[in-house]
């Protein structure tokens, strides 16, 4: 099972990491980032819950319990992830707002030994520091930094919110549907973006054309692109990083999720044509290596230290 989970994760993060160059193809035609974001949330919001309702009508059922649930999921865990990390680089070079919402590791596993008080393997904690240290190697971060407090802010805010997003899959039960929960939580993300992207004004002609992003990059219909955004880099990179989180835990899945970030810049590079340069390939390594660090965390429990001889703390990862 936990190999299962290792390779659903990884699986997960390629599909995720399509995201970035097929937007790009969508903002080269003339939407807005906000407006590709939404129509991201939209699409696979609207195609996921037609084709439960056909097949699998009960996955879609909300225990009224549950309800605050889903509408903290669908505002932190889709929305907000999506739309803080947007507005942070219009702030902050974007090497340093990616940087600042991939804490979201080095938050998780922090939260689950403060708050939790689940002990992890040390492997857990070291793998997640290398992937964060690797990865500010990729994007460069001492690059044109400009210490804009609002915008460091919002890429904190903006990991925190990613942090949540792998709590949160770890911490339901069997009362609530993996595919329901993203379902909802796609289309109400869409919901709540809505004041912000405005859909009323984007230019739906634009998925009629082709675009060439860059000089050296392929040219691609944009309707193309947008469905293969919404399709392999949203709802089947989600539903395999749900399932992967379950079979895991939020810590080792949210560190192997770095990995996105070589993928987009692997991606980037094939689609886009945009070169790889040494801080990347060598960035790269280190995240790899933390990633496989991460996921040798023993996935048994570990007691935390006990509290009192009448009160044992019994834990679980």
């Amino acid at each position: 099972m936990r190999y299962a989970g290792l390779a659903l994760a990884f699986v997960s993060s390629w599909c995720f990491a399509f995201s970035g160059p097929m937007a790009k193809y969508l903002i080269t035609a003339g939407l807005a980032p906000i407006e590709a974001v939404w129509t991201r949330m939209a699409g696979a919001g609207l195609l996921l819950l037609a084709v439960l309702a056909v097949v699998r009508p009960q996955a879609l059922r909300i225990p009224r319990s549950r309800l605050p649930f889903f509408g903290l999921y669908a505002v932190m865990a889709v929305a907000g992830v999506q739309s803080l990390y947007f507005v942070a680089i219009t702030r902050l070079p974007v090497g340093v707002a990616l940087l600042l919402e991939f804490m979201a590791p080095v938050m998780v596993v922090a939260w689950v030994r403060l708050v939790r008080k689940i002990r992890l393997a040390r492997a857990a904690y070291v793998g997640a520091v290398v992937a964060f240290v690797g990865l500010g190697i990729v994007v460069e971060a001492w690059q044109g930094l400009r210490l804009d407090a609002l915008g460091l802010l919002l890429g904190l805010i903006a990991g925190a919110c990613c942090a949540g997003y792998f709590l949160m899959n770890d911490s339901f039960g069997d009362d609530v549907d993996p595919l329901g929960l993203i379902a909802w939580g796609m289309a109400g993300a869409a919901v709540v973006l809505i004041p912000f992207a405005r859909p009323w004004n984007i230019p739906w002609d634009a998925f009629a054309a082709s675009v060439t992003p860059s000089e050296d990059g392929l040219t691609l219909p944009v309707l193309g692109a947008y469905l293969w955004m919404v399709l392999i880099a949203t709802v089947i990179a989600y539903i395999l990083g749900v399932n992967a989180v379950r079979r895991l835990s939020a810590a080792v899945g949210a560190t192997v999720a770095t990995l996105e970030v070589i993928g987009g810049a692997l991606v980037a590079w094939a689609l886009l044509g945009e070169t790889l340069g040494v801080f990347q390939i060598v960035g790269g390594l280190i995240v790899l290596s933390g990633a496989l660090l991460a996921q040798t965390a023993s996935a048994s429990p570990q007691p935390s230290p006990v509290t009192t001889a009448e009160e044992p703390v019994v834990v679980r990862a």
